[in-house]
């Protein structure tokens, strides 16, 4: 159960670090607080770590649950596809023209799988 500790740990500093982005992102596209429209560039990456905000109420207590009555090795392999599929999604989204990147299948829904 360490390594399940230790990659929702890893999951929290990703979604602080999307946090950070966001900050430089206001400044670099004078977007003042406390808006969150204005800019196109900007509100992706705030969208990012929206949607990481969305997703953690689920991812936590799932993987818990699951290294609980699973396995601990599983749920934390699992749960670092998920850490590292937010990240490819976070570089897709941002970097993307029309930003719909090319995120992570595991960070989206199944309506947007194609």
């Amino acid at each position: 159960m360490e390594w399940v500790a230790v990659v929702v740990l890893l999951a929290v500093l990703e979604y602080l670090w999307f946090g950070v982005m966001v900050g430089n992102a206001r400044e670099r596209y004078s977007v003042p607080a406390p808006a969150i429209t204005g800019n196109e560039m900007f509100e992706r990456y705030f969208r990012v770590q929206q949607n990481t905000l969305e997703l953690l109420p689920l991812f936590i207590p799932s993987i818990y649950i699951f290294a609980r009555y699973i396995s601990p090795f599983w749920a934390a392999g699992i749960g670092l596809v998920f850490i590292l599929g937010r990240a490819v999604y976070a570089a897709g989204y941002g970097a993307s023209e029309l930003g719909t990147g090319h995120g992570a299948p595991s960070s989206r829904s199944p309506p947007d799988r194609v």
